[in-house]
């Protein structure tokens, strides 16, 4: 199965991911923003990133374009709940900066197997 590295600053929203997952067979490995998903790559290899737009440190938007320069073939996925701003917005700078996929929060169990398998195949 794949290792899958989710990056959110909503400690349940880290949780609910990581069970979701690894009752799926996945390796999740979980951090509170993006800075720590680089940390991780410099020893460690990813299959997926999961990110959140709107966080603290290191945010979902600069962590993808970022992972676009230094890591292209880890596939990404975006989420978000929108802030101040409709969460579309975001999520269409996600996909324009190199998500593959996107989910709106809240999302359901399905939604986040769907997309998993959606972007690893």
């Amino acid at each position: 199965m794949a290792i899958i590295l989710i990056a959110d600053d909503d400690p349940p929203i880290r949780e609910l991911l990581q069970r979701i997952l690894e009752n799926q067979g996945h390796t999740v490995v979980t951090f509170s923003n993006g800075k720590g998903i680089f940390d991780f790559l410099k020893k460690e290899k990813a299959d997926l990133v999961i990110t959140d737009l709107i966080m603290p440190d290191k945010e979902g938007l600069e962590t993808i374009r970022e992972l676009q320069q230094t890591h292209p073939e880890i596939k990404v996925i975006a989420m978000s709940g929108g802030g101040r701003d409709k969460p579309d917005d975001y999520l269409n700078m996600a996909l324009a900066f190199g998500a593959g996929k996107a989910l709106t929060k809240p999302f359901t169990k399905q939604e986040v197997i769907s997309a998993i398998n959606e972007a690893l195949s």
